[in-house]
């Protein structure tokens, strides 16, 4: 076998990572996934200030990285992390409308992230992925993903708490993305970010800019905008207390990647773990790329798994499809001024449901698990990291400040070792 898979053609049935379809359906296959990530990847950069373009085009070239790196034989997408946003808001203090002054800032410690992130890929890649099950087991996972909802959890009530209008349209918002997600019929189910965002997005323009109940959508911008056009670059600012307090996400990425990579083995039929330290290395690069250039730090996506589990097609040349389509919608100025005029309460409404969703993601992690929380070293270790996260304790390290989402890591991490039972 080589580096990269052959990718024998077939036409029907269940299509691995190391086949194909002809290009046509590859090809539509891969604007289904680009359309399966755009909701999360696109709102992510808006939440912390980061040009939403830039933040595309950066995720089509982190998948290109990925895809590399594993060899062509993991299927999946690299999109936005919402485990930044906190971090990020914190580094910067971004107030949450318009570009973020700081961004620099921010790029540098997503960076510092990628490196952390990429250095325990080669970890991985020598010495096995044991280890990380050990340091980091379900409890553990789990309480830190919900230590990243809930500290988010305050800015996405901000987002919809400016007017009665806005927190209006916020609930409406919230409504709209539960309908999609529950009632909605096929493929459509997979997309309640995108669809619900529209469909607020809908009645906003229709009661601002047709009643005047609220401030107007400005479509000038967009009218003004090229079809096509270099995309906002912007460099990284190495400050040290910003990347002591992103780096940390490097251990929520790792559990991210390693959950996928156990869904996609699982879906497949396939033993993946001998690509584990590959992936989070690739992962760890794409991320670094990324904040050379403006982009958000980037994590497999869940959204892409949900489109391989109803389709049934794991070929991973659909996501060299997804990633130049992406690419190409990176160079569209139009494309991220139209983004750019998504409303704040319509945000803020998308923001509760994501953020729920990720706090409730720990919930699915100890129940998959079947963590016991009678066992008081389970429970303790999760209580108290969702509570350092929920009241965003701050450390001080000399000249560093550690937010919440970095003293709950550490926090459950370090908890759950302490409390190891010892022999009798």
């Amino acid at each position: 076998m080589g580096y990269l898979p052959d990718w024998q053609v077939v036409t029907d049935g269940v299509v691995g990572p190391e086949e194909r379809l002809p290009w046509g359906q590859t090809l539509a296959l891969g604007l289904q996934h680009v359309v399966a990530m755009f909701g999360a990847t696109v709102l992510a950069p808006l939440l912390m200030g980061f040009d939403p373009n830039t933040a595309i085009l950066f995720s089509g070239i982190g998948t290109l990285i990925f895809f590399v790196v594993v060899g062509g034989r993991v299927p999946s997408y690299l999109g936005s992390s919402f485990a930044f946003i906190a971090v990020v808001l914190a580094a910067t203090g971004y107030g949450g409308h318009g570009p973020n002054a700081n961004i620099g800032v921010a790029l540098g410690g997503i960076f510092a992230c990628g490196l952390v992130y990429g250095a325990i890929g080669l970890v991985v890649a020598l010495m096995g992925h044991r280890w990380i099950e050990t340091i980091m087991p379900p409890v553990v996972t789990g309480t830190i993903v919900g230590a990243i909802g809930l500290n988010l959890a305050p800015i996405a009530i901000k987002g919809i708490s400016g007017s009665g209008f806005a927190t209006a349209i916020g609930l409406l918002t919230v409504a709209a993305v539960a309908m999609v997600a529950v009632h909605a019929r096929g493929n459509w189910r997979r997309l309640p970010i995108l669809l619900g965002g529209l469909a607020a997005y809908a009645v906003y323009v229709l009661l601002a800019n047709g009643l005047g109940f609220g401030p107007p959508i400005d479509f000038a911008p967009v009218a003004a905008a090229a079809w096509f056009g270099a995309p906002n670059l912007t460099a990284p600012r190495f400050d040290g207390q910003a990347m002591v307090l992103i780096a940390p996400v490097a251990i929520v990425l790792v559990a991210e990647n390693l959950g996928h990579l156990k869904a996609v083995s699982a879906m497949t039929g396939r033993n993946l773990d001998g690509y584990i330290g590959r992936a989070f290395l690739g992962d760890g690069i794409a991320t670094m790329v990324a904040a050379l250039g403006g982009g958000t730090g980037v994590t497999t996506y869940a959204e892409n798994i949900g489109v391989m589990a109803v389709t049934r097609i794991y070929s991973t040349l659909v996501f060299v499809v997804a990633a130049a389509i992406a690419i190409v919608l990176g160079f569209s100025p139009k494309f991220g001024a139209l983004i750019l005029t998504i409303p704040g309460p319509v945000l803020g409404g998308l923001s509760i449901v994501v953020f729920g969703l990720i706090g409730a993601t720990a919930g699915r992690i100890w129940v998959e698990n079947r963590v016991d929380f009678a066992e008081a070293r389970n429970l303790v270790t999760a209580g108290v990291g969702l509570t350092l996260g929920a009241g965003d304790l701050a450390l001080k390290l000399g000249g560093f400040s550690l937010g919440g989402i970095g003293t709950a890591t550490f926090g459950a991490i370090i908890l759950y070792q302490l409390l190891r039972r010892r022999p009798a």
